[in-house]
């Protein structure tokens, strides 16, 4: 199947289009895993996502020009992603997706792990990044949108009690 507009510049460009927003809803449905903690089976994959999509892009169009063309177009529908998920937290959560909490109070998450594909292996080895070997240490463990973990140990924490919020009336019967 063939795909032109008529003008094999604008080919390029249409094309780049087409591939970059369905290689970023594929990443982004594969889940935040597959951005910040590359294994060597995501690393081949996105090699081999590079090379099936470089000619979907150009075409039968091999030129210095058309190269420049599609790394031009890339660059500059990327600016106006980054751009768009900056506009609005709406955006930012549709494109880039959400923190999703891990570990809370010291209870590790079990359906968020499953949802996000980290195994607990994978999870205490995090934490073993973190200086910690015992989850209940953990405040709160969260997978940032990025893929990294972050870690808030029970101890970093401030021990302050509670501000009780009463607030007394004024007495207005008094001279």
């Amino acid at each position: 199947m063939s795909f032109t507009l008529g003008n094999p510049l604008l080919d390029i460009v249409a094309r780049c289009l087409i591939v970059y927003l369905t290689l970023l809803a594929g990443i982004r449905l594969t889940g935040k895993r597959q951005v910040g903690q590359l294994t060597p089976f995501d690393l081949l994959l996105l090699l081999l996502l590079a090379n099936a999509v470089q000619n979907a892009m150009v075409g039968p169009d091999t030129s210095l020009i058309g190269g420049l063309i599609a790394a031009a177009t890339l660059f500059l529908v990327n600016a106006v992603i980054a751009r768009i998920a900056r506009s609005s937290l709406r955006s930012a959560s549709i494109l880039e997706g959400t923190p999703t909490i891990l570990i809370r109070k010291g209870d590790i998450l079990e359906k968020n792990l499953e949802e996000e594909g980290i195994t607990r292996a994978d999870l205490l080895r995090a934490l073993r990044e973190h200086g910690i070997d015992d989850p209940s240490l953990v405040r709160s463990a969260i997978l940032e949108v990025d893929g990294s973990i972050s870690v808030l140990r029970n101890d970093e924490l401030p021990a302050v009690p509670k501000p009780h919020h009463r607030i007394r009336g004024l007495n207005r019967h008094t001279p």
